[in-house]
C-alpha cells in the first residue's frame, strides 16, 4: 500500500513538472530530455511546440533583416532584401556634383578631391538671367519659390512684403539659368519704399534677358498693370506675361482679356499649383542665350573622370576642405543700421535703407571679393520679441533670419552706440552663440555718440569705457572682437573685413591630439573652483570637429561637465591656442559608460 502512495506521489510530481500539455503519454517527451529541450530542438516548425515556433519565426525575421541592406542614392534611401547565396553586385560610389559639395552653405570655387580639381558652377556671369516683376500681391514670390524649388521669398497675403531683390537658381530640361524676384512696383507712388522698391526693380529689368510680368488673373486689368506694360515695352526685351491665380480649364479662358496690354506671349499659370508653369519655362528658355554651364550629363561625365574610389571620402567638420567662401550673417535689432552696413560693405545700395523700423523683411545677400577670399554677407531682418511681432509677414521675417543665423559661419551683432546694449541686443546674441556661429560685435553709429553728437557740451563717449560696458553686458560673448563703425559715413567699415577673416580662419583651426595632451598636463585643474562631487578626471582629449572647434574629453567619470570646470578650461585653451571669436564645444566619455546591448 505505501509502495502505490510513493509512485503515485512521485507520477504527480511528474505531471506537475511536465504541465497540463504533457499530461497524455502520447505528448509526453522522451525519456532523457526536458520539455524545454523537446521544444526547442525540434528542427522542423510543425515538430516544435508554440512556444518553439515563435523562436524559429524570430530567428527568420531577424535572418531577413539582417540581410536587408541599405543602398543610397542621391536623392532618397531605400532598403532592397538581398538574396546571402546570389552573388551581391558591385555597389558604386557616388559623387556628389559639384553643387552639392558643400562649404559652409555655399558650394566653394574650387574642391579639392581625389588629387584633382573640380569647377564649381556658382552662378557665373555666363548664365541668363530672368526677372520677374509685376504689381503687389500677384503671386510673383510664389511663382519664384515653385521655379526656385525652395522657400527663399516670403509669401503671405499681405501685399507689399518683397521689397528687395532675391536671387535663385531655375532648372528646365537641364539647362539653368538666374532668377530674380522683385517687388511690387507702383510706378506713380512717390513715398520712400515703394520708390526704393521700383529702383531694386529697375535695377534687376536692366541686367534681365527676359522678363516675366505677372499680373492677378481673378481681378481686371489695373492701373499699375498697364504702366508696368509700358515701361518693359520700351525696354525692348523678350516680355512674358503669366496671368496667375488660374487653376481651372474653365477659368484659363480668361486670360485672353489680358492681351490688350501689348503682350503676344500669354500663359495661364498657377503658381501655387504647378499648372501651365511648364509651358512658360518652355517660350522663356527658347529666347534666353546659350549658357555655358556645363549641362549636368557633362558634368556626370566630369565627376567620373575625376574620382577615385580609393580616396578617403572628405569631411566638412574635419577642416579637410579649403575654404573660399565665407558666409556671414548680419543680425541685430529692427532700425540698427544692418541694410546699411551691408551696402557700405559692398559698396553698393543693395539693400533699401529708411528710417522705418522693419524695412528689411527677406534676407538680402551679396558676394564680396576681397584678398583673394569671398565673403557673402546676408543681410537678415530685424529680429524683434514674439510678443511684438503681431502681422504674419513679420514673424515669417524673424523666421527666416534666425534661418540664415545657423546657414552662417560668421554672425555679425550689430549695437546702436546711441542706445547701447538691450536685453533683446543679448537674447540675439545668445541666438548665435546657442548655434555655434562665429561673432563679432560691431557697435553702429559711434559717430553719433562722438564727433557728430547732437548735445556739443557734453564730452564724448570714450571708446575703452564702453567696450567695458559692453562686455559687462555680454560676459558670454567675451570671446567675440569689438569693433566700433559708422555705416552711414563708411567710418572704420575695413576693420570689420579683417575680423571676419581673422574669425573664420580661427574658426576652422585644429589642434593635434599631442599638443592637446602636453596642454593638459600643464594645467593645474585644482584651480577651478568645482565641488568635489563634480570634479573629473581627463584621461587625455582630441578635438574631434571643426566650425566650432569641439573637444572630446574621456574622464574617469560619464557625467556632465560643472559649468565651473567647462568656463575653466575653456579660458585656458584659449589662452594656448586663440580660438578667437568662435564658441567652444566640449563633450565627455567616461570609462564607467554602461554599453548598451
Amino acid at each position: 500500500m505505501k509502495s502505490e502512495r510513493k509512485q503515485a506521489r512521485v507520477a504527480g510530481k511528474i505531471q506537475k513538472r511536465l504541465g497540463k500539455k504533457h499530461r497524455q503519454a502520447s505528448t509526453r517527451p522522451k525519456q532523457g530530455k526536458s520539455p524545454r529541450a523537446a521544444n526547442t530542438g525540434a528542427g522542423r516548425v510543425s515538430d516544435a511546440s508554440p512556444k518553439g515556433r515563435k523562436k524559429i519565426a524570430a530567428k527568420k525575421r531577424a535572418a531577413i533583416e539582417k540581410a536587408r541592406t541599405p543602398r543610397r542614392s542621391p536623392e532618397f534611401e531605400r532598403k532592397e532584401t538581398v538574396v546571402p547565396d546570389a552573388p551581391l553586385p558591385k555597389r558604386e560610389r557616388y559623387v556628389a556634383p559639384p553643387e552639392k559639395v558643400r562649404i559652409g552653405d555655399r558650394p566653394a570655387t574650387q574642391v579639392e578631391l581625389g588629387g584633382s580639381l573640380i569647377e564649381e558652377t556658382q552662378h557665373p556671369a555666363s548664365e541668363p538671367l530672368i526677372a520677374i516683376c509685376g504689381r503687389p500681391n500677384v503671386g510673383k514670390s510664389t511663382l519664384f519659390n515653385r521655379l526656385t524649388r525652395t522657400r527663399r521669398s516670403i509669401v503671405g497675403d499681405e501685399p507689399g512684403i518683397t521689397r528687395d531683390r532675391i536671387y535663385g537658381e531655375v532648372e528646365w530640361q537641364g539647362h539653368k539659368a538666374r532668377l530674380v524676384d522683385t517687388g511690387g512696383v507702383i510706378p506713380d507712388d512717390e513715398a520712400l519704399i515703394p520708390s526704393e522698391i521700383f529702383r531694386q526693380a529697375q535695377v534687376a529689368l536692366d541686367e534681365a534677358d527676359a522678363i516675366v510680368m505677372v499680373v492677378d488673373g481673378r481681378s481686371e486689368i489695373t492701373a499699375p498693370d498697364v504702366e508696368m506694360a509700358r515701361l518693359l515695352v520700351r525696354s525692348g526685351k523678350p516680355i512674358f506675361l503669366a496671368v496667375n491665380k488660374m487653376e481651372s480649364a474653365a477659368v484659363a479662358m480668361e486670360a485672353d482679356n489680358f492681351r490688350t496690354l501689348g503682350f503676344k506671349e500669354v500663359f495661364p499659370v498657377s503658381a501655387e499649383h504647378g499648372t501651365g508653369v511648364g509651358d512658360l519655362l518652355d517660350a522663356v528658355y527658347g529666347v534666353l542665350p546659350a549658357s555655358e554651364t556645363p549641362t549636368d550629363a557633362e558634368e556626370e561625365a566630369t565627376d567620373d573622370e575625376v574620382t577615385n574610389e580609393d580616396e578617403p571620402k572628405l569631411h566638412r567638420t574635419h577642416g579637410e576642405f579649403d575654404l573660399h567662401e565665407t558666409k556671414i550673417a548680419i543680425i541685430g535689432r529692427p532700425n540698427v543700421g544692418k541694410s546699411t552696413l551691408l551696402n557700405a560693405l559692398t559698396g553698393t545700395k543693395r539693400a533699401i535703407v529708411s528710417p522705418i523700423a522693419g524695412t528689411t523683411r527677406d534676407a538680402v545677400d551679396e558676394v564680396v571679393s576681397r584678398g583673394g577670399h569671398d565673403f557673402r554677407f546676408v543681410d537678415t531682418a530685424g529680429i524683434r520679441r514674439k510678443g511684438k511681432t503681431t502681422a504674419m509677414a513679420e514673424k515669417l521675417s524673424v523666421i527666416m533670419a534666425r534661418k540664415h543665423l545657423e546657414a552662417s559661419d560668421v554672425a555679425l551683432l550689430v549695437i546702436d552706440a546711441t542706445e547701447g546694449v538691450t536685453a533683446l541686443d543679448a537674447n540675439i546674441g545668445g541666438y548665435a552663440h546657442e548655434s555655434g556661429r562665429s561673432v563679432v560685435i560691431v557697435v553702429n553709429k559711434w559717430d553719433a555718440v562722438t564727433s557728430n553728437r547732437e548735445d556739443k557740451t557734453t564730452p564724448g563717449a570714450n571708446q575703452k569705457v564702453y567696450a567695458e560696458q559692453v562686455r559687462e553686458h555680454l560676459k558670454y560673448l567675451d570671446y567675440a572682437p569689438l569693433v566700433f563703425i559708422s555705416a552711414q559715413k563708411s567710418m572704420n567699415v575695413p576693420a570689420v573685413f579683417r575680423e571676419v577673416a581673422r574669425v573664420a580662419k580661427e574658426r576652422r583651426k585644429r589642434v593635434t591630439t599631442g599638443e592637446m595632451n602636453r596642454f593638459l598636463k600643464r594645467v593645474d585643474f585644482q584651480r577651478a573652483s568645482v565641488p568635489m562631487s563634480r570634479r573629473v578626471k581627463i584621461y587625455f582629449m582630441t578635438q574631434a570637429a571643426v566650425a566650432p572647434p569641439t573637444f572630446v574629453l574621456f574622464t574617469d567619470k560619464d557625467v556632465k561637465l560643472h559649468f565651473s570646470f567647462e568656463r575653466f578650461l575653456e579660458n585656458q585653451i584659449r589662452e594656448s591656442f586663440g580660438f578667437v571669436g568662435t564658441p567652444i564645444w566640449f563633450k565627455t566619455k567616461g570609462r564607467n559608460k554602461k554599453v548598451e546591448e
